[in-house]
């Protein structure tokens, strides 16, 4: 009986040991992956050299770059995606403002824009947005292209002022519901309300970096300045918080019943291996817009704008250039 208790005993404290080991291992992890939130000011040096401006919208102060001629009338509106940045576009950007106007933004929650003060962060509002964007740069009409939740909103915006769009280029866009085939790790914990509460004051760089490969065709292409950018411009101020909120409040709705109602010129871009948005949704694009074409790069991921600029920006050139007069 004796031997018995002194083996349940000896149980026990082996259990407490792993037990307070795990504890001890874990909290070591939290300290030496702290990140607090970041300034404006402070990610400024780095992630806002010139030509970045900032304008005053509805409480916030947009970061925004307009490059390329200013007589464009109809200049290209690029709108980047969920947790990213207008430096995701600067691939695009380089060829295309020599012959065209290229105005790009950080949207709200993301990049240095930051938080929403009213917490706003629906897909009427983001369109909102846009339309005040163009209003302060005085542009009647554009051209809207956009990644991912960029996508979202630029057929939104379609939707909702028809009048203000003349063109639609759509890079791997949401809008409609979709089961993902694998969801970016940090998209996770931003979800999970537990996780979301550690990730506040904590972010592993790592965790940042298998996210951006998770979007990627070809992870190795995942450079550590990539990284960097996404990391410092995550810990901006208030962008964690408001990330969580846009997950709750961006979500499919009503609205994707009116896709059909869009009648621009509209190309659609798609990489046949993303794992975020499956390329069912580019077919159903496709379909749903009566005046569309399809576009598919098979080695690309959910960000080929990102990750192949030059092949991708070829085709968008191309499109230009053959509705240059509609």
């Amino acid at each position: 009986m004796e031997k018995k208790a002194n083996n349940l005993l000896r149980i026990l404290k082996i259990s407490l040991f792993i037990l307070l080991s795990v504890v001890v291992l874990f909290a070591s992890y939290l300290y030496v992956n702290q990140a607090p939130d970041k300034s404006v000011a402070e990610l400024s040096k780095r992630w806002a050299a010139e030509p970045s401006q900032f304008m005053q919208i509805a409480g916030m102060n947009i970061h925004f770059r307009d490059e390329g001629p200013k007589s464009d009338e109809d200049p290209i509106v690029l709108i980047h995606g969920t947790s990213a940045s207008l430096h995701t576009w600067d691939g695009w950007v380089d060829q295309l403002k020599t012959q065209r106007r290229v105005i790009r933004f950080d949207l709200p929650a993301f990049g240095l824009t930051g938080p929403d003060p009213k917490n706003n962060y629906t897909i009427e509002h983001y369109a909102e947005v846009v339309i005040a964007v163009l209003d302060k740069l005085k542009v009647k009409k554009s051209v809207l292209a956009g990644n991912s939740l960029g996508g979202y909103i630029a057929w939104a915006t379609a939707v909702l002022y028809p009048e203000r769009v003349s063109q639609i280029i759509l890079v791997d866009a949401s809008g409609y519901p979709f089961k993902s085939e694998s969801l970016p790790l940090a998209f996770k914990l931003s979800k999970n309300p537990i996780t979301s509460r550690l990730l506040k004051n904590v972010l592993p760089k790592s965790l940042v970096k298998k996210s951006v490969e998770n979007v990627y065709g070809n992870p190795d292409l995942v450079t550590s300045e990539l990284v960097d950018r996404y990391y410092d411009l995550t810990l901006r101020e208030g962008n964690r918080n408001a990330l969580k909120e846009r997950f709750k409040q961006t979500v499919p709705g009503d609205l994707a019943k009116k896709i059909s109602t869009i009648n621009v010129p509209t190309l659609i871009i798609w990489g046949r291996k993303d794992k975020l948005i499956p390329i069912k949704l580019a077919m159903k694009f496709k379909k749903d817009i009566i005046n569309s074409q399809l576009v598919v790069f098979d080695d690309l991921g959910h960000v080929p704008h990102e990750e192949n600029p030059q092949a991708t920006v070829l085709v968008v050139k191309q499109f230009l250039q053959d509705n240059k007069s509609q």
